[in-house]
């Protein structure tokens, strides 16, 4: 579904990205973790045809994404901090979307009922709360039914309820085989969720991995604990 061959990024003298290379398939929940500044967002900006990697190659279904730009309305991205216009009202963003996109498909508004936001049509943008905010960009990632979806930080802001809500939807998209990717620092929140994991160090991909790979190579149930364990042991290592 997603090839990623030898991508490279530099900012300046900086290299952000260092031949990465991935292959993410249909049906997995995959979280994308590091420490901050390890790329993660650069590499996220990629798929997205948001950054031009400097070198490699982003395949999406078997086709190169470069100079392409439709492939992009097969992939819902929840950002971590929406940006929208202050002046204009829940209703009228979510309205204006929908001409945008002019999607002749039936339309995913699951979170859109579930969270009540009818109720909040006329509050305009500049109004909001962090956590109201990040259920409208829930709202749209999903809107339009899309086959991939990223996921930055998502649960960061939301109530438990809404966060719950959220991640059962995800749960539901990843049964119908959609590609997910979550980035998250708060690891175990994804225990439920998730079906690899993506971590990445210095711009490079320290491993890749199924969750039941890291469970029987490290002998932890937790996600949080099995990866804590992996790093401590990286650590160790360089330190010898």
């Amino acid at each position: 579904m997603i090839e990623i061959k030898h991508i490279h990024k530099k900012f300046g003298k900086i290299e952000v990205l260092s031949d990465v290379n991935l292959s993410c398939k249909k049906g997995e929940c995959i979280a994308l973790i590091g420490p901050n500044g390890c790329g993660k967002t650069t590499l996220i900006k990629s798929i997205l045809g948001m950054v031009l990697p400097d070198k490699g190659l982003i395949e999406f279904n078997g086709k190169t994404v470069l100079k392409e730009y439709l492939y992009r309305e097969n992939i819902g991205y929840m950002p971590q901090i929406g940006r929208y216009p202050d002046n204009m009202t829940i209703g009228q963003i979510i309205e204006m979307i929908k001409r945008i996109r002019n999607s002749r498909e039936a339309l995913d508004e699951d979170l859109l009922h579930a969270f009540e936001i009818e109720k909040m049509y006329d509050k305009k943008m500049r109004t909001l709360s962090g956590g109201t905010t990040q259920k409208i960009s829930a709202v749209l990632a999903f809107l339009f039914n899309p086959d991939v979806l990223i996921l930055d930080e998502p649960t960061a802001g939301l109530d438990p309820l809404a966060s719950e809500i959220l991640k059962e939807k995800i749960i539901k998209e990843k049964e119908k085989g959609k590609l997910i990717f979550i980035t998250s620092h708060l690891l175990s929140e994804l225990d439920d969720l998730i079906t690899e994991i993506i971590f990445m160090q210095d711009g490079k991909v320290h491993f890749h991995k199924k969750i039941e790979e890291l469970q029987t190579e490290t002998g932890e149930e937790k996600i949080s604990k099995a990866i804590a364990q992996i790093l401590k042991k990286k650590k160790d290592e360089q330190n010898h």
